[in-house]
């Protein structure tokens, strides 16, 4: 059965949301993830004096997920001679939650009539599919699976919360590595805690407006249902978790030998 006890823990460096291993899970064919080699966290707009904390991580290079957009307007704080390669994975949706948690809230009375409609789950539903099929996801996905199969450094990936563009991320390729489902939800489920505690202030100044908090926490949530839904498009339209780094990322089979004999021990 699986529990938190089989994950490495969180990693907690102020200022940094959600950082935490993709490594140390076991495999359907008892082998494990290799851990110290590949990261995810939100973004890493931090503290200018956090920054020496992730020199400790080793990072050679970091791979922004986020929107041109949000990139400029936070961009990311890294320690010299880190490489930052950006790739927007949302570039071709027609609107993301995902990519303006934020600015919803900028009006508590539009938001609430948006978070009663139902229409949340629907949108979050209609994002995880995208990661699947958007030509910008895609190629998104294509640019980081295949430059980390191309070098040995240790690498982190991102976005805002860490939670739906990079847990589509971590959890296609534990997937493609061979972690059983089970694990790779229980792991993807993780990171709700984090992402609400580190929005707690605009969550609260949502409330202060006379918003309803209860109707905002699960925007800042991941739900099971969410990870179904991409790796049911990944069936529908790919017809396996191969088929969706070899048909649509456009990786062929040394690719995926290559990421399986660099992350698995």
């Amino acid at each position: 059965m699986s529990t938190e006890e089989h994950f490495l823990p969180a990693l907690d460096i102020p200022g940094i949301t959600n950082l935490r291993d993709v490594g140390g899970q076991s495999t359907v064919d008892g082998r494990k993830v290799r851990a110290g080699q590949l990261y995810r966290s939100g973004q890493l707009d931090h503290a200018d004096e956090h920054v020496p904390l992730l020199v400790g991580l080793d990072l050679a290079v970091v791979y922004d997920l986020r929107t041109v957009g949000e990139a400029t307007n936070l961009p990311d704080r890294l320690p010299p001679g880190v490489e930052l390669v950006h790739l927007d994975v949302l570039a071709g949706a027609e609107s993301s939650l995902a990519a303006h948690l934020e600015d919803l809230f900028t009006d508590p009375v539009k938001a609430e009539e948006l978070l009663r409609s139902g229409d949340i789950t629907a949108h979050y539903l209609s994002t995880y599919r995208g990661l699947v099929t958007l030509a910008s996801a895609r190629a998104s996905y294509n640019t980081l699976y295949s430059d980390l199969a191309a070098r040995a450094d240790v690498a982190l990936f991102h976005c805002t919360a860490g939670k739906d563009r990079t847990g589509w991320a971590a959890a296609a390729l534990l997937t493609m590595l061979g972690v059983p489902y089970d694990d790779v939800l229980a792991d993807y489920l993780r990171s709700s805690e984090p992402v609400v505690e580190s929005f707690r202030p605009i969550i609260d100044q949502f409330a202060a407006a006379g918003g309803d908090p209860e109707l905002l926490e699960p925007v800042f949530r991941v739900d099971q249902s969410y990870l179904d839904a991409a790796l049911d498009e990944v069936q529908l339209t790919f017809g396996s978790i191969e088929g969706y780094f070899t048909e649509g990322l456009g990786l062929d089979d040394d690719v995926l030998g290559t990421l399986r004999a660099r992350y698995l021990v």
